[in-house]
């Protein structure tokens, strides 16, 4: 090399380098793009597997013990339906302070259905609608007579 190329490359004065770099840099660039999967196949969700994942479960506990396997489904995301009419009455209060706490925690619903009957949802149900109380009055008092 002569001192006039010397001096060419040290104040970048040759062009030749600058197009060197700027070829090995889109060089890697198409790389990084033939390396990554396409983004819309990320972004598909199966309606299969949604569907096959949603359950209701009816539980009727006789003893205390059992609240666990009902908040076990509920962290599962399934959907609980509880009748406490064969529990004792503290022993059935107990039963729905604790799933209250599961139902809290996991960010989901508690709702009252009928005379001692609850369901609880996890946080991927919606539960639109209610049933009255006056109606729930109403058939008690029509089945005691």
């Amino acid at each position: 090399m002569s001192i006039k190329s010397k001096i060419k490359t040290f104040f970048f004065l040759d062009d030749e380098y600058d197009y060197e770099e700027e070829k090995y840099e889109e060089d890697e660039i198409d790389q990084r793009r033939t390396n990554k999967p396409p983004v819309s196949k990320q972004n598909v969700v199966s309606l299969q597997s949604i569907q096959k994942s949603s359950k209701l479960v009816l539980c009727e506990p006789r003893v205390y013990a059992e609240a666990q396997d009902i908040s076990d489904h509920l962290k599962n995301r399934r959907s609980v339906v509880v009748n406490l009419q064969r529990i004792d009455h503290d022993q059935a209060k107990r039963i729905v302070d604790f799933l209250s706490g599961t139902v809290y925690a996991i960010g989901g619903d508690i709702q009252k259905i009928g005379m001692n009957i609850f369901l609880c949802t996890p946080d991927n149900v919606e539960v639109s609608g209610n049933i009255s109380e006056f109606l729930q009055e109403h058939d008690i008092q029509n089945s005691r007579w």
